[in-house]
């Protein structure tokens, strides 16, 4: 049930049973306090009247009638608090002086019987002879009679109550204003989740509150605005991607019409010639032997153009072969029509199996980032170095299932004015729809393409 609670009722709740629990122990310690209050107030109360009952009777020496005197004295001291004086002649006792309140129960404020019980006061008694010149006149008897210091301990602990209930509400009102206010915005956060969770990446949160709460919302804003970036990359990625399939459509299109169909055209005329030659009477061996020609001609142009696009399409030898040979294909033929530029190649053994999609894309990457290189930048000396991305990390943890793709060439670096093509765009947005990044650096002293390219396989 309590952790059902919301966090505003469980700080309101546990601060008001700090209240209540600091409260009842004051009013504890002081009922515990109240019987050894109460006993030494009456002893201290009974040895001052009895110094003072002391002194006066050695007065009594001096009095012409110290029997009216006497009688005077015990009068007077009717009037003290705390205490009663008995006077006793011959072992019998005089009438009992009132002293204040001394029955508890007298007072329609008095303590209740129950505290009486709890406080037991031991009430002390002593005895203050009296002798005038080997006469004796009996004895004072001082009595104390607590009821008027419980009474007063009682006031005390129902004022405490009181005075400490009257704080305790006005604390605890004052601090659930203080709670409400610093998490009220912990609602508007929750609410803007919910918004979030919807779709609606606009969503903003007003900043406030406490300084973690505040933080909070600031993370909130921000992770709403990366979503939301996050998604509409997403939504012109999607477009892209079906804007470049449909550009490879039209140029494998225009390259079919343009390439194929003037050499098929001349293959059908060469063949036409052919059947017409050889149904005549006397074929001619000459002409039979030129259309044969020029048809193998014509054959052997179609075959190397169907190898350029079906390396379009898909790279040969890729499946066949693998990545690394592949990748040293490509290499060789960059190295055969440009041997004045050294291109090193170093490829980790610990990268493993790597996925098809991987493959390719390492794959195209290194293809568009070569092109470049050898078409724009004059370099003399290219690096490509591919590596499980942890190694290059050196944190098991960053990357393990990613692969580090880095093209490096001492070149002039990209012109300005240079808008980056269908190649550089189809590179990028390659991988990153596989989740994962592509960065182009270029400086006055060369280009550096680096790819975390996400291994579906895993390794």
């Amino acid at each position: 049930m309590w952790k059902k609670r919301s966090l505003q009722f469980r700080l309101n709740a546990l601060f008001a049973l700090v209240l209540i629990l600091g409260l009842a122990i004051n009013v504890g310690r002081l009922m515990l306090e109240a019987g050894p209050r109460v006993q030494a107030e009456d002893e201290s109360v009974v040895r001052l009247a009895r110094e003072f009952v002391e002194t006066l009777v050695g007065d009594l020496k001096e009095s012409p009638d110290p029997d009216a005197k006497l009688a005077r004295i015990v009068d007077s001291l009717s009037r003290l608090r705390h205490v009663s004086i008995t006077h006793r002649r011959d072992a019998t006792e005089s009438e009992v002086a009132p002293t204040g309140n001394a029955d508890p129960q007298a007072n329609d404020e008095a303590p209740p019987e129950w505290f009486v019980a709890l406080v037991r006061p031991e009430q002390t008694r002593v005895s203050v002879p009296i002798s005038l010149e080997g006469r004796s006149l009996g004895s004072l008897m001082i009595a104390s009679h607590p009821a008027d210091e419980i009474a007063e301990i009682w006031d005390g602990i129902v004022l405490q109550l009181e005075v400490g209930s009257a704080l305790a509400v006005v604390l605890f009102l004052i601090t659930v204003i203080v709670v409400n206010r610093a998490l009220s915005p912990v609602q508007q956060l929750a609410d803007a989740m919910v918004n979030i969770e919807a779709g609606h990446y606009g969503t903003r949160v007003a900043v406030g509150g406490s300084a973690e709460i505040a933080t909070i919302c600031d993370k909130l804003n921000n992770l709403a605005f990366a979503l939301g970036a996050a998604v509409e990359d997403k939504r012109r990625l999607a477009e892209r991607l079906v804007s470049l399939q449909d550009i490879e459509r039209k140029e494998v299109a225009r390259e079919l019409h343009d390439e194929f169909g003037p050499h098929l055209f001349a293959l059908r005329a060469h063949a036409t010639s052919l059947r017409r030659m050889a149904e005549g009477v006397d074929p001619d061996a000459d002409g039979l032997r030129k259309h044969g020609s020029a048809m193998l001609d014509q054959i052997n142009v179609l075959q190397q153009f169907n190898r350029r696009i079906l390396e379009k399409l898909r790279p040969v030898g890729l499946n066949e072969l693998g990545l690394d040979a592949a990748l040293d294909a490509v290499m060789q033929l960059w190295r055969d029509t440009h041997p004045g530029v050294v291109i090193e190649t170093t490829i980790s053994p610990s990268l493993g199996a790597l996925g098809e999609t991987a493959e390719l894309t390492i794959y195209r990457v290194v293809q568009e980032a070569l092109t470049n290189v050898f078409r724009h930048s004059g370099a003399t000396s290219v690096s490509v170095l591919i590596e499980a991305a942890n190694e290059a990390s050196r944190s098991p943890s960053d990357g393990s299932n990613a692969i580090r793709v880095r093209i490096q060439d001492n070149g002039d670096g990209l012109p300005d004015s240079l808008k980056p093509g269908y190649g550089m765009i189809g590179m990028r947005e390659r991988v990153l729809a596989l989740g994962g990044t592509l960065n182009v650096i270029s400086t006055g002293t060369g280009v550096t393409v680096d790819a975390i390219v996400p291994n579906g396989s895993g390794s």
